[in-house]
């Protein structure tokens, strides 16, 4: 598990964090610790603080709302992510999009392989990122290994939208944005999104836009 004084920061920084009630304040880019990576979870939280945690990261994602949310949003850099979907869309965007209602997991030190070679392209947003959406090609399907947060192994295939959601989480451990693998062309805001992309796929908007499809 380490050494214990070695651990104080970090769980200093995470009780400050726990001592304010209500959702976590979301960092935003620009700042560092969305870029250095994180430190693999080895038991610098105690049980009941890793478990306060946790809580306060599902907190806030719902807050935000998001699906997904990891801890160097809130400023953490250890390698612990969150995700849930309830996944509130219409048919036609569920079956374009693969997106099935997930529920509340916690990540501990996860990392993903793609499984096979079929990539998908939708566009995607962050909330570190708040106002912008861009078109995201990832693997359609990846295995993701790790540990939920009692330590028991995770090895699990994801499909579709929640393939796109563990690989965004996961990548924020390693101090990716989605940006860095974004089409840049296709970057847009949110409102134009909302008003002129909001297809159940990006075709049209490649199309508008100038970028290419996989």
């Amino acid at each position: 598990m380490g050494n214990p004084s070695a651990h104080a920061p970090l769980t200093e920084l995470v009780e400050e964090l726990l001592a304010v009630e209500g959702p976590l304040p979301i960092v935003a880019a620009g700042d560092p610790v969305l870029r250095r990576g994180t430190e693999p979870f080895d038991g610098q939280l105690e049980p009941a603080l890793l478990a306060r945690f946790v809580e306060a990261l599902r907190i806030t994602m719902h807050a935000a709302p998001g699906v997904g949310l990891a801890a160097p949003q809130v400023g953490v850099a250890l390698r612990i992510a969150v995700i849930e979907d309830p996944a509130p869309v219409a048919e036609e965007v569920r079956r374009a999009r693969g997106r099935e209602p997930q529920p509340f997991r916690a990540l501990v030190n996860p990392s993903y392989e793609p499984v096979g070679t079929g990539r998908a392209a939708f566009f995607e947003g962050c909330l570190s990122v708040p106002g912008y959406q861009a078109v995201v090609a990832r693997p359609a399907e990846v295995r993701l290994t790790g540990q939920d947060e009692h330590g028991r192994a995770l090895d699990e295939v994801f499909t579709g939208w929640p393939a796109r959601i563990v690989q965004h989480e996961t990548d924020h451990l390693d101090g990716v944005l989605y940006l860095d693998r974004a089409e840049p062309r296709s970057l847009s805001s949110h409102q134009a999104v909302v008003e002129r992309w909001s297809q159940p796929t990006a075709e049209q908007a490649a199309r508008a836009l100038g970028f290419e499809l996989p």
